[in-house]
C-alpha cells in the first residue's frame, strides 16, 4: 500500500472513531479489529500502536475514543516521519525503487513482444539491488567477497536475517537471471516460469520488510 494511502486510511478511520456515540460499543469493537489488522500489516504485528489498541476496552467513552483517536494519531506522525518498523525515510525511497522495478518487470513480462529473457534479468536485478541496501542498512561487511547477489546472500544468511530456505530460493533466482543474461534462451523461454520467479521475489521482498 503507498505511503499516501496509508495515510488517507488512518485518517478515515480516526474520523470513524470520533464519530462514535457512547451506545456504539459494537461499532468501536468492530473499528478496533479493523485498526488492529491495518496497523499490524503496515507496521507490524508486534509494533506499539498495535499493543495500544488491543489494550483499549471496548466500552464506548470518551477517554476510550480518544485513546483510539490519539494512537492513530501518533502512528500518522510516525508514518510521516518514516520511523514504522524502524525504516527510515533513505531505506523507504530505496524500497520504493526496488517495487518500482519489480512492475516494470511485470510490465514487460505481459508483454508477448518482450522476451521473457528481459524480465528475468531486471527481476534478478531488484533482488541484487533489495539485499545491497539491506546488507548496507544493516551495516555488514562482504568481508572482501566481490559484491554481488551471492555474497549478499551468504552475507545475510551468517547473520541469520534469512534463512536457508530464503537462500534456496535466491541461489535459484540467481540462476535463471544468469540464463538470461548469458543468452541461454532456451532455459528462459517459459513465460510461466518467469512469472514463478517474480512472485517468488515479490513476496520474499514482503515478507522481509512487513
Amino acid at each position: 500500500m503507498e505511503f499516501e494511502h496509508v495515510i488517507a486510511h488512518c485518517k478515515a478511520l480516526k474520523k470513524e472513531v470520533e464519530q462514535l456515540g457512547d451506545s456504539d460499543g459494537a461499532k468501536l469493537k468492530g473499528l478496533k479489529a479493523r485498526i488492529y489488522d491495518f496497523l499490524s500489516k503496515v507496521g507490524g504485528p508486534n509494533n506499539t500502536f498495535v499493543k495500544q489498541i488491543s489494550s483499549v476496552d471496548s466500552t464506548v467513552t470518551s477517554y476510550q475514543k480518544n485513546v483510539v483517536s490519539e494512537v492513530l494519531s501518533s502512528f500518522i506522525a510516525h508514518m510521516e516521519n518514516g520511523l514504522v518498523g524502524g525504516i527510515s525515510p533513505k531505506r523507504q525511497a530505496e524500497l520504493d525503487v526496488v517495487s518500482d522495478l519489480l512492475e516494470q518487470s511485470n510490465t514487460l513480462l505481459e508483454n508477448p513482444k518482450v522476451h521473457s529473457a528481459a524480465p528475468a534479468v531486471l527481476i534478478g536485478a531488484t533482488l541484487e539491488e533489495f539485499l545491497r541496501t539491506w546488507v548496507e542498512e544493516e551495516g555488514l561487511s562482504l568481508g572482501g567477497k566481490k559484491p554481488s547477489l551471492d555474497s549478499y546472500c551468504k552475507t545475510l544468511r551468517e547473520e541469520e536475517l534469512i534463512t536457508k530456505q530464503d537462500v534456496k530460493d535466491i541461489t535459484a533466482w540467481s540462476g535463471i537471471r544468469n540464463h538470461a543474461a548469458h543468452g541461454e534462451w532456451s532455459e528462459v523461454e517459459d513465460r510461466a516460469r518467469i512469472r514463478l520467479m517474480l512472485e517468488g521475489v515479490n513476496l520474499f521482498i514482503r515478507q522481509k520488510t512487513a
